[in-house]
């Protein structure tokens, strides 16, 4: 059967590869010059390939699709995922919280084995950019460059729309409307947030540990715990990253810091007794220079109103309960999420009430599939979303026909 797949990435590759290892004459059209663009630049260049977890917590970090997918995860994988990595000749390893990268520390390698020994019996069509797609009765029509060309099957791989640079322009949401497929409106996802209050800017750099960040939305409530950092108008990292995915379809957020959750206000409470026992005789900004970094700290004395040199002898029990209060919920004002190029992976795409789950073909139009980025499915950070794409692609290409 001859088959063509739109796009060079992680699904398109996958996907490939299974196809014309089985017998199938497969061609890949990739507008880039070359595959894995965005593959190369994931995981900060070192490619984390998968998450070694149980499937059933696998779908606990699935944002969207979780039912969509089950059936995927189970079919193929976190295990199945390494080795087949491991079986194409990349060495892996196992970091902290389950991530897997290759031992090189190298995305390059990662592409290298899925092109060159997974993808060998592929043609891959480079700098070729698709401009439509159509169905006739002998089969699907690709028309690029002028010209156009005959397919039994096609597959659209093009990913999202975040990372346009690496040629993700949302072109497989095109293909999918020529069809009559309803797309659902994509939004950033994994990616950081917008900060209204000015004192953000002064704080641009500062990285905090071990807090946590409370966000509540509608009558929903979510919290992460770990590392976040601010930017020059908004804040980052990994907390506030997964977060994102969460919130990104929603307006009327709030967040809050609680800069120490190890501790309850109780806890708290007696801890700066404690801290004002030991420094009666000094000014209030030593004791918080000693619950927060310099500059986080000359910003919670403006929050809090109490001016940085009164004396810690003078803090009256109500100003107390503000320090409290505070450093359990320090408010950030919402701005909004960055835009769709900061996201990671995009929120949004394919409709998957119009896509078979075990097979990834079109409800709509028999011999027509969508895999990865391209469908409405998005995990949060850690090897999810990529383990996502190997596990579509091997379902898609085990039950193709």
């Amino acid at each position: 059967m001859k088959v063509a797949v739109v796009g060079a990435g992680a699904s398109g590759l996958m996907v490939s590869g299974f196809l014309a290892n089985s017998g199938h004459d497969v061609f890949v059209f990739d507008r880039n010059e070359k595959v894995g663009k965005k593959l190369y630049i994931s995981g900060k260049g070192r490619c984390n390939l998968t998450n070694l977890c149980s499937p059933d917590e696998f779908l606990k970090n699935v944002v969207r699709g979780e039912k969509f997918v089950k059936s995927a995860i189970y079919n193929f994988t976190s295990s199945d995922a390494v080795e087949f990595f491991e079986n194409l000749g990349l060495e892996t390893k196992v970091e902290r919280g389950n991530r897997v990268f290759p031992k090189s520390d190298k995305s390059s390698d990662v592409i290298k084995v899925l092109k060159e020994k997974h993808c060998k019996n592929v043609n891959f069509c480079f700098n070729t950019k698709i401009d439509s797609i159509s169905k006739t009765e002998e089969g699907f029509v690709l028309h690029f460059d002028g010209k156009k060309e005959l397919f039994d099957r096609v597959i659209v791989a093009t990913g999202g729309k975040s990372y346009r640079s690496t040629g993700s322009d949302g072109d497989g949401f095109k293909f999918a409307k020529m069809f009559g497929h309803k797309v659902v409106e994509c939004v950033p996802a994994l990616c950081p947030i917008k900060i209204k209050d000015k004192f953000v800017k002064t704080l641009q750099g500062v990285s905090l540990k071990n807090v946590t960040l409370k966000c509540s939305f509608g009558d929903k409530k979510k919290e992460f715990f770990g590392e976040m950092l601010f930017t020059d108008d908004g804040i980052s990292g990994p907390i506030v990253l997964s977060l994102s995915s969460f919130i990104n379809r929603e307006k009327d957020v709030s967040l809050a810091i609680d800069f120490k959750p190890a501790l309850n206000e109780k806890q708290l409470d007696a801890r700066l007794l404690r801290d004002f026992e030991e420094n009666k005789n000094s000014e209030i900004k030593t004791v918080f220079r000693g619950l927060l970094p310099k500059a986080v700290a000359q910003v919670f004395e403006s929050v809090v109103k109490i001016d940085g040199s009164q004396n810690v002898n003078t803090i009256t029990k109500l100003q107390r309960n503000d320090i409290i209060k505070f450093l359990k919920n320090f408010p950030l004002e919402y701005g909004g999420l960055y835009d769709l190029d900061a996201g990671i992976v995009t929120s949004g795409g394919v409709d998957l009430n119009e896509i078979n789950p075990k097979t990834f073909e079109s409800k709509l139009q028999k011999g027509l599939y969508f895999v990865g980025e391209v469908l409405d499915v998005d995990a949060l950070t850690g090897g999810f979303n990529l383990q996502l794409a190997w596990a579509e692609s091997f379902m898609c290409a085990k039950n193709f026909s």
